[in-house]
């Protein structure tokens, strides 16, 4: 691996940086305590090019952007936006449907679908999750039965991060329920037609400015040529695209942390306590040592599974030990900040409480950090 940046790249990444506190923080401690999504916010990120990040040329409206250079721009973005749930959102949609249609989807689907939710004309949901199944996410009873030109789709989709105001949804059902998990096909699926109906937003205790709710499918016609892939490949397309979402869903959280280690020191050196800077007193000097030590760990596998990515290997075990420690890590160094913070750290005014609330999500959607160790394990013949 080449640990260095060219100039070009970082500046791609500190206009990102400087975007993102120009534009997307204004009005946060109001819409993170009121829950809304903002469209506008949305729409800034999409004529920045952000959400092309993912997508080629041919079909973005934007230049081409290798992946490493992808994951570098996030991370710039998650520094300068401190809006986890809006950088959590674009991330979402990026690497869990735009993505899988670049690599699975016909030529008619890309030219579809992917021009649109680039601009942010539409936006795009994952659906996988049902009530009755979290980390066993292939145990699905959300069928589609096939039909003249197309299939029907039953059953309901849970916890859908963007439902409230998707226009497409990356739907996974069971076709064939006897062949168990390679029964499973996968759907792009109009949010707007007809047998389909979503829920009210969720509240939750984190990343409270992304909309998340549920989907019901009642007969819900989908043409064979929206489904994604063969017939079956479900399970495959999914275990592909779970590599890439668990390296790039999390790259702004690697931001986030930077933010909140440059804002401790600064703080460990102008506030005195006992006559001298609190940064003096080995208890908050160490936990700075310890969110510094959790960053650049971080920031080593991020770029390691984006390296590996971008070359075409392999990344299961690096992306699961990845995902496992960034999120434990941002979650540990945002409780670290609080405390270095004392009362301060505690009011939402400084948005630390809010980190907080955030990094809990992270060592649960996308695979539970409990589901990562399992992988690796397995991965270790365990």
């Amino acid at each position: 691996m080449n640990f260095d940046w060219d100039p070009e790249q970082i500046t791609f990444r500190d206009s990102l940086i400087a975007f993102a506190q120009a534009e997307l923080n204004e009005g946060l401690l109001e819409r993170e305590r009121d829950g809304l999504f903002s469209r506008q916010n949305w729409q800034k990120c999409a004529d920045f090019g952000i959400l092309a990040l993912s997508v080629p040329a041919q079909f973005s409206g934007h230049e081409d952007t290798d992946f490493l250079t992808a994951m570098l721009a996030m991370e710039g973005l998650g520094r300068g936006c401190r809006d986890n749930g809006l950088t959590f959102a674009l991330n979402a949609q990026m690497w869990t449907v735009q993505l899988p249609i670049v690599q699975f989807g016909t030529h008619t689907q890309k030219e579809r679908y992917l021009p649109s939710l680039c601009s942010g004309a539409s936006i795009g949901a994952h659906a996988i999750t049902e009530p009755e199944t979290g980390s066993d996410v292939f145990s699905m009873s959300t069928s589609a039965t096939r039909v003249k030109d197309g299939y029907l789709l039953n059953g309901t989709k849970h916890y859908v991060s963007l439902s409230p105001v998707a226009d497409i949804a990356l739907v996974f059902a069971t076709v064939d329920a006897s062949l168990g998990k390679w029964g499973i096909s996968s759907f792009l699926v109009d949010c707007h037609g007809d047998g389909i109906r979503r829920d009210t937003v969720q509240d939750k205790m984190g990343l409270r400015t992304v909309p998340m709710g549920r989907i019901d499918f009642e007969d819900c016609f989908v043409s064979e040529q929206d489904r994604l892939g063969p017939e079956g490949a479900g399970v495959s397309l999914s275990t592909s695209f779970l590599e890439w979402e668990r390296c790039c869903i999390l790259a702004s959280q690697l931001g986030a942390m930077e933010r909140q280690l440059d804002e401790c020191v600064a703080y460990a050196r102008q506030r005195r306590q006992f006559g001298q800077a609190i940064g003096k007193f080995q208890a908050v000097s160490h936990r700075i040592v310890e969110m510094k030590l959790r960053l650049e760990t971080s920031r080593l596998l991020l770029y390691k599974v984006a390296w590996l990515k971008q070359q075409g290997r392999n990344a299961m075990t690096e992306a699961a030990l990845l995902k496992l420690h960034l999120s434990e890590s941002f979650a540990a160094s945002s409780m670290d900040a609080i405390r270095i913070h004392g009362g301060h750290g505690y009011l939402t005014e400084t948005g630390l409480e809010r980190d907080l609330r955030d990094a809990v999500g992270g060592t649960i959607y996308a695979g539970t950090s409990d589901i990562q160790r399992n992988i690796v394990a397995g991965m270790l013949g365990l």
